[in-house]
């Protein structure tokens, strides 16, 4: 399987290919500052699914052909999820906080590292303050019906003032995160192609573009609360 994703990674992004994607990279980030714009674009394949048997989860190939991310959910509970590097070791936790006392619930939060080390989850997450709240928009609420979430800095979305705003279509796989301020797209989610013959790879298999300057971890762990809010 790893093998397989390792082929499609570099067929789809060849030299020609790389050119190409990092040209229209650059185009859409014309108007960031110098700082952001210091090195290449991130382009990660992401599979929809975990290399382990009998798990759900995602398994992501860098352009060099290696495995940079992973998420193995052996629970299968998808109110928590767990971001992983190449050897395993926890990078964020994604996790819904569900409250009693309200009918809908559209808040994820997102935390560093892994709070599920015992087998108190609530306590656990108690004890560890987030550093990202991600709010789903309600269509009905909201006249704009292409915003798809707000990302509140330091966990909490109380003062309505938010970071990122995520856009397009999840279930498409043709999504965008934006900086609240400048509206730059800081990473990109895009349908995988074949080089030759533009064939699709279907939904299950997609592009992840990461714009310089933003982490490629934390851009991941959009793509598993997208997936978590929209599947």
């Amino acid at each position: 399987m790893l093998l397989f994703l390792k082929s499609i990674s570099f067929r789809s992004l060849n030299h020609q290919d790389f050119k190409k994607n990092n040209s229209s990279c650059k185009e859409l980030t014309t108007s960031s500052s110098s700082s952001s714009s210091s090195s290449s674009c991130i382009f990660l394949t992401v599979w929809r699914k975990s290399l382990i048997f009998s798990c759900k989860g995602f398994t992501v190939i860098g352009s060099d052909g290696n495995l940079a991310y992973r998420v193995d959910n052996y629970s299968g509970r998808r109110d928590q999820t767990i971001l992983m590097d190449a050897s395993g070791k926890p990078i964020l936790t994604i996790c819904r906080h569900k409250q009693k006392l309200r009918i809908v619930d559209n808040n994820w939060f997102i935390y560093e590292g892994e709070i599920l080390g015992d087998h108190d989850y609530k306590a656990s997450s108690l004890r560890k303050k987030p550093i990202f709240c991600v709010k789903k928009q309600m269509k009905i609420l909201h006249s704009n019906i292409n915003v798809l979430a707000h990302v509140y800095y330091h966990g909490t979305s109380s003062d309505k003032t938010y970071s990122y705003i995520i856009e397009g279509s999840y279930a498409n796989r043709t999504c965008k995160v934006l900086d609240a301020k400048s509206r730059n797209v800081v990473a990109e989610i895009r349908k995988k192609q074949a080089v030759i013959g533009g064939v699709t790879f279907g939904l299950e298999v997609f592009v992840l573009v990461v714009m310089p300057g933003f982490d490629s971890g934390f851009a991941m762990a959009m793509v598993l609360l997208l997936d978590q809010m929209f599947s």
